[in-house]
């Protein structure tokens, strides 16, 4: 399992209003806010849960943030319906449609998921199946 995934943001403000709505119907939370410069960047997580976590900040190379061509960042959801209001909340908020919410029988029966795009292209997808945490 992995403690962290960490995307790059050109406009940090933009992405982190987009993700604390978006990631609010997850459950998740931003810890304290950062300055925009943090090397950690912006952290979401669970209540009363330090790991996993999702971050976002401008790229420490200072050259342009792009999304990475196969790369999918995926958002366990409690229920079928906290897919639903992520994915909506994302396309409400400015992110793009990449496969609305449905069972995707070709991983499993149980496999319930939706896809977008955030605002600057980076590949999301919630998820619920029985078995995740």
């Amino acid at each position: 399992m992995f403690s962290h995934v960490m995307i790059g943001a050109n406009d940090v403000e933009a992405m982190v209003a987009f993700y604390d709505v978006v990631l609010g119907t997850l459950g998740l939370v931003r810890i304290p806010i950062q300055p925009a410069d943090s090397p950690a960047g912006f952290i979401w997580q669970r209540c009363g849960q330090r790991w996993p976590q999702f971050a976002l900040r401008r790229p420490f190379d200072g050259r342009t943030a792009t999304a990475g061509n196969g790369v999918q960042v995926s958002f366990a959801a409690a229920s079928r319906q906290q897919v639903v209001a992520a994915w909506q909340t994302a396309i409400d908020n400015g992110g793009s449609d990449a496969g609305e919410p449905d069972v995707r029988p070709q991983y499993n029966d149980d496999f319930f998921a939706a896809y977008c795009r955030d605002p600057e292209g980076n590949k999301l997808c919630f998820v619920h199946a029985h078995d995740l945490p």
